[in-house]
């Protein structure tokens, strides 16, 4: 009964820290995303430029992915240096 408990809630090794590797690239990409679809938008859309919600809701997700990209990033790195 202790081997089952250690193989599935035992730590993981080196190689699981991929995973916050993976996700920090995903939201980095989604964050500059983001950025291109609203100069876009903008620059198509020139009176929407005051802030409305459009513009208050864009700024609110580049905020949110940007934090998910650094919070993964900074787990990544734990997990790394953690492990050497």
């Amino acid at each position: 009964m202790a081997s089952f408990f250690n193989t599935v809630f035992g730590p993981l090794n080196k190689d699981a820290c991929i995973y916050f590797l993976f996700i920090s690239g995903l939201f980095y990409f989604v964050f500059i995303l983001i950025i291109i679809a609203s100069i876009i938008y903008l620059m198509r859309n020139p009176k929407e430029f005051k802030l409305s919600n459009l513009t208050v809701g864009n700024i609110s997700l580049l905020l949110n992915c940007f934090i998910l990209y650094f919070v993964n990033r900074l787990l990544y790195t734990m997990c790394v240096k953690s492990l050497i």
